[in-house]
């Protein structure tokens, strides 16, 4: 049974990868870019604060700002928490 559901579960991390490289994960980074970037800066915090504050460094801050990473959701829970903000994740279903 283990042996079926492998490939299940490679085909599911596949379509994942296609969509990550055909960019329709941008909206959602970008949103949380922009976010960071945002509260960063009402806060009065440099990239450099931010990222000692969250024990990552200013170029780990500077990309994710970028968008040029997608974050790890570890990362995102220590910028929220280090900017005073709940990280709210959600699965909407299609279409609602």
């Amino acid at each position: 049974m283990a042996a079926r559901s492998r490939p299940e579960a490679k085909r599911t991390l596949e379509r994942l990868h296609e969509r990550l490289v055909a960019g329709d994960r941008g909206w959602f980074f970008a949103q949380i870019a922009d976010k960071v970037a945002d509260r960063r800066l009402a806060k009065g915090l440099s990239q450099r604060e931010l990222a000692e504050l969250c024990g990552t460094t200013q170029s780990a801050i500077a990309r994710l700002e970028r968008g040029g990473r997608p974050p790890r959701i570890d990362t995102l829970l220590r910028i929220a928490d280090a900017l005073d903000c709940e990280l709210v994740v959600e699965l909407v279903p299609r279409g609602a």
